[in-house]
């Protein structure tokens, strides 16, 4: 048998366990959380919910997320504009296009998190 989904995203920080913390609240993902909260729940391990994947390297000149950055974070959302007055109202700056939209598709948004790394959310249609 083959891969059968993405087991983890490891990546560096300056201060990992503050990161780590931003991520479980502001956004309820990482160590520790539980999608669906009928799992277990531990400090390594999160569980998701299934749905689509995106595997997808861009070329090395892309504009579609800053030039500095080797990756960016896509996660998946249900209630994307409560998400989105969320985050506001806790003070990250949040970007949307309508052109990123699409029934297709679904609807998108942009955040970074406090070391600059570009998280895209992406609530799918219907």
């Amino acid at each position: 048998m083959g891969v059968t989904g993405i087991g983890g995203l490891f990546f560096r920080a300056s201060d990992p366990d503050a990161l780590n913390t931003w991520y479980r609240e502001r956004l309820h993902v990482g160590a520790g959380c539980n999608a669906d909260a009928t799992g277990p729940v531990d400090q390594w391990s999160w569980s998701t919910l299934a749905g689509p994947t995106v595997f997808a390297p861009f070329k090395a000149d892309t504009d579609y997320f800053p030039a500095d950055k080797q990756y960016m974070i896509n996660l998946r959302v249900e209630g994307l504009d409560a998400l989105l007055a969320s985050l506001r109202a806790a003070g990250i700056a949040v970007e949307t296009r309508a052109e990123w939209d699409s029934p297709e598709t679904g609807r998108f948004a942009r955040i970074h998190d406090p070391e600059g790394n570009p998280i895209e959310l992406w609530e799918t249609p219907g």
